[in-house]
């Protein structure tokens, strides 16, 4: 039996409600999240569990469809938490070790796959470059978003001021645990201590628990990115873990959650 032929206890759910601007529709296996900041330049969406993207070549098959693209124009990655972005033209057949790839062609969609990490959706809405993200703490303290800017503006010309950025559902602050060893290794890649001390919180008796969107809204608008074309979902994937695969919340059996994009032109 297909993904889309099984029933959804997820289809049509209206909850959890997510921000600034993003909104859930239906794809034909479940529902999706779109940024609506985002869709006038590029075709894109974020999966949520009703996938599990490991070995159903059938899923992917449907992420192709959904994107507007055949299978064999899908780019994914080999991610390793670090800070290299590659071009979809490297990304044929073997998939590289990056964490980033960006693409000014309409007939390839990119893809990053998450399950608690943050994925970054770009788009240029002057030139119609795109990039997809995948940002977890190391590639966040790898400044992996700023690299996404610097690639795009190398590769295609593009301003940071003409950039759209949408952060799909990944860890919040509220579930962002992290160990003294985390903080301690922020400041050691040159994080200056006022950026620590906005994205690591503190209480008594509590570990240090890590802002991912905050570090990577403060990261792009570093890169000269505006605020105000800096879209947050606001969608915690452990505290929402019957909605969204989260390795906090299920461990290595955890599904994966899949952030695409297309340049539109």
């Amino acid at each position: 039996m297909s993904v889309a032929s099984k029933p959804s206890p997820m289809m049509f759910m209206p909850d959890p409600q997510p921000s600034d601007g993003f909104e859930w529709t239906q794809a034909p296996w479940g529902p999706v999240l779109h940024s609506a900041a985002l869709q006038p330049f590029a075709t894109h969406f974020f999966t949520a569990a009703t996938l599990r993207l490991r070995d159903d070549p059938e899923e992917w098959r449907q992420i192709a469809e959904r994107a507007g693209v055949i299978e064999d124009r899908l780019r994914l990655l080999h991610q390793v938490h670090g800070n290299r972005i590659v071009t979809a033209a490297s990304a044929r057949g073997e998939r590289p070790e990056a964490d980033g790839i960006v693409s000014a062609d309409p007939s390839v969609a990119l893809v990053v796959r998450v399950a608690d990490c943050a994925p970054l959706l770009v788009a240029d809405r002057r030139n119609g470059a795109v990039a997809a993200v995948h940002a977890g703490w190391r590639s966040t303290m790898r400044r992996i978003a700023p690299e996404a800017v610097r690639t795009l503006a190398e590769k295609y010309g593009s301003r940071p001021e003409d950039l759209v950025v949408a952060l799909g559902p990944s860890l919040g602050a509220c579930c962002g645990e992290m160990g003294e060893e985390v903080v301690a290794a922020f400041q050691q890649a040159g994080h200056d201590s006022v950026s620590i001390d906005r994205w690591f919180s503190r209480e008594p008796g509590r570990r240090p628990h890590f802002d991912l969107w905050r570090a990577n809204t403060d990261q792009l608008e570093s890169a000269g990115v505006p605020s105000a074309s800096i879209h947050v979902s606001g969608l915690c994937t452990r505290t929402h873990s019957q909605v969204f695969h989260s390795y906090r919340a299920s461990g290595p059996a955890a599904g994966r959650m899949a952030a695409v994009i297309r340049a539109n032109r």
